[in-house]
């Protein structure tokens, strides 16, 4: 009986305890549903908070863009109305130029004690129309009237321009291989500041070197049988006849010719050095000879050439040959400033100049540069003598005012009583006084 009831409690016990088992494990499940019921609802919270911020970023990010599109429009509106505008128009300018001059060679002039004249009127037009650029001056004499420049340019690449019209033509020491007012010898054969009509492509400086390729289709005046009344009507020399044996020196030439189809070329490197900078050069240039009919020969040029700056000095020198070929022909006939006069066929060319700046506060004046320019040219075809000339001067800078003073001496020498054709063993002087205003 004892036996029985022990089996029946632990009977009892055994399925408590099973009961109470069941009972935990239940009350488990539930705890995981509902922890998992809980992730859930976190998963969801999460996913919509995640989406939400996504929005938010978008949202923040098209803002951001529009912020700085503004910003850059209000950048660009603002660089407009602070940057200088570039005024768009031609402007005109132009100078006004007296000369007193006193002569060994003319008497008349000597007894006066010397000759005041006006010199020069001109007009001088520079600007742009869009992004062409123009350029032109016009030049009234008592004598005449001479256009000598007049072009067009544009700025097709950063380092090039290309020019068209009546432009300069490159060749030697740039822009003029003197300080004076009378230039230097090479003027009087064509060779310094002449202008042509044609193409000019010029590289400005860049990588210390700069180059200039011109074509000019014939002279200013239109060649040989350009439209014109008097072929000595203009600014710079140029060739417009040969001479015959018997011919003077300043006739009109009775054998007209022209220059035609010229290819120019100027090359020079900048070297920097204390005190400022030099370039070292070389010019060409080759064309054709025509008589209105037919060809009648070529010529060529080439020259070397050094400008120097050091401080307030400036050094030029200069060498080279021409040769106008043309069967049976050592003397040639040029045109400018309406008269003409005579060149040899062939010769060879050397300048020497030195210059000297001063900077000074002198009233109304601000600079002053002493200078000595010496040309020759000598070898000539036609064997007459040499051409020299020895300009020793000085110019002044006072506002629009500038003067050249200039004590000149000089034989066979253009505007000082002689021709680079004539055969004078007499040194001629020539005291000076241009007086310029420009505006």
């Amino acid at each position: 009986m004892l036996k029985l009831s022990k089996l029946a409690l632990a009977i009892a016990l055994g399925t408590t305890s099973s009961l109470s088992q069941a009972s935990e494990i239940d009350d488990l499940q539930k705890q995981l549903q509902l922890l998992k019921q809980q992730m859930q609802q976190l998963q969801s919270k999460l996913d919509a908070a995640e989406e939400k911020s996504q929005q938010q970023a978008e949202k923040q990010a098209q803002i951001d863009a529009q912020v700085a599109k503004q910003q850059k429009q209000l950048e660009q509106q603002t660089a407009a109305v602070e940057a200088p505008k570039k005024e768009s128009g031609i402007k005109v300018g132009g100078a006004v130029r007296t000369n007193f001059s006193h002569t060994s060679y003319n008497d008349g002039n000597k007894n006066r004690g010397g000759d005041f004249d006006f010199d020069i009127f001109r007009l001088n037009f520079a600007g742009d129309v869009g992004d062409v650029q123009l350029n032109a001056e016009i030049r009234f004499f008592d004598y005449m009237t001479a256009v000598k420049y007049a072009y067009a340019a544009y700025d097709f690449a950063e380092d090039w321009q290309v020019q068209a019209g009546i432009t300069k033509v490159p060749f030697g020491n740039w822009p003029y291989n003197s300080h004076n007012y009378f230039f230097g010898t090479t003027y009087y054969i064509g060779l310094e500041d002449d202008h042509d009509l044609g193409v000019l492509f010029k590289r400005k400086i860049a990588d210390n070197w700069q180059i200039d390729l011109g074509f000019f289709k014939n002279d200013e005046l239109g060649g040989v049988d350009g439209y014109v009344s008097d072929r000595s009507d203009r600014y710079s020399y140029d060739v417009v006849g040969f001479r015959s044996a018997d011919e003077g020196i300043y006739a009109e030439p009775t054998n007209a010719i022209g220059e035609y189809n010229t290819f120019s070329g100027r090359y020079g490197y900048h070297f920097e050095h204390d005190g400022g900078t030099t370039e070292l050069g070389v010019s060409a240039l080759s064309g054709g000879l025509h008589d209105g009919e037919d060809k009648a020969g070529d010529y060529y040029a080439w020259a070397v050439h050094l400008n120097s700056t050091i401080g307030p000095w400036n050094f030029q020198l200069q060498h080279g040959e021409y040769n106008y070929d043309i069967d049976n022909v050592d003397r040639m006939a040029v045109g400018a400033y309406a008269f003409y006069d005579s060149i040899a066929a062939e010769a060879t060319m050397t300048n020497a100049n030195i210059a000297y700046s001063l900077p000074v506060e002198w009233g109304p004046v601000t600079n002053l540069q002493f200078y000595n320019d010496y040309g020759i040219i000598y070898d000539k075809s036609d064997n007459s003598e040499d051409t020299w000339m020895n300009v020793t001067g000085v110019s002044v800078a006072a506002g629009g005012l500038f003067t050249y003073f200039d004590f000149v001496q000089a034989k066979n020498q253009p505007f000082v009583g002689g021709s680079i054709a004539g055969d004078s063993d007499e040194t001629e002087t020539r005291f000076n006084i241009n007086i310029g205003y420009y505006f």
